[in-house]
């Protein structure tokens, strides 16, 4: 196969990979900050179940939690697999695990925050909702660029596990070349591609930090 046409493959599965790329990141983003009020929440329960949530989604591995949103509906209510079904699984687990670190970093930005920025904004008259949206959150999006930036290049190759469930993305496809041509050269583009697609992450957020650092 001309490397040509092995290219022009392997970007339609790219588009694939940056389908997952997107949805898991806005998914897990907004979810990730929902989990973490549960997680600082002054109701114990909730607050127990959410460690208990983000322990297990770090502490097991996303493989196996695909398997688990991909087969757990027919082993546990019979519900039938279809393929159509299978992108969705891979929506739905990328995004309950990255929630689950994604939460934690907004914990650890809200929590470095000094105590006089609330009582502060209590003497200015501001409520819990204003304080929190006006003043806190920018200054905890400035602090957590660096640990997003990680786990978003983690993401990245990250969606090469989509081949678990035979989702047709440019991992899946760079093994389906290498195994019908017996080529490494296939892996070779498509890990030219993975990194292009990190440098240019990279540099976004890099600009980013750059932009909100508005004191340096």
């Amino acid at each position: 196969m001309e490397i040509q046409t092995m290219l022009n493959m392997l970007l339609k599965g790219a588009l694939v990979s940056l389908e997952i790329f997107v949805v898991t990141l806005v998914g897990s983003l907004i979810l990730g900050l929902l989990l973490c009020f549960v997680r600082m929440s002054r109701f114990a329960v909730l607050r127990i179940l959410a460690k208990i949530y983000i322990s297990v989604m770090r502490g097991t591995p996303l493989m196996l939690q695909l398997f688990v949103v991909y087969f757990g509906p027919y082993y546990i209510f019979r519900v039938p697999n279809t393929s159509s079904y299978k992108i969705i699984a891979i929506f739905i687990g990328f995004v309950l695990n990255y929630a689950a670190y994604f939460a934690e970093i907004y914990r650890s930005g809200i929590e470095g925050i000094p105590i006089g920025q609330y009582e502060a904004a209590e003497m200015l008259g501001y409520n819990r909702v204003k304080t929190f949206f006006y003043i806190i959150l920018p200054q905890v999006i400035k602090r957590i660029i660096p640990p997003v930036t990680n786990e978003t290049i983690t993401l990245i190759k990250d969606t090469s596990l989509a081949f678990t469930l035979s989702v047709a993305e440019m991992f899946t496809i760079a093994k389906q070349i290498a195994a019908s041509d017996r080529t490494v050269m296939a892996f070779i583009l498509a890990g030219i591609i993975y990194y292009i697609f990190n440098l240019i992450v990279a540099g976004a957020f890099a600009k980013l930090e750059k932009r909100l650092s508005y004191y340096r």
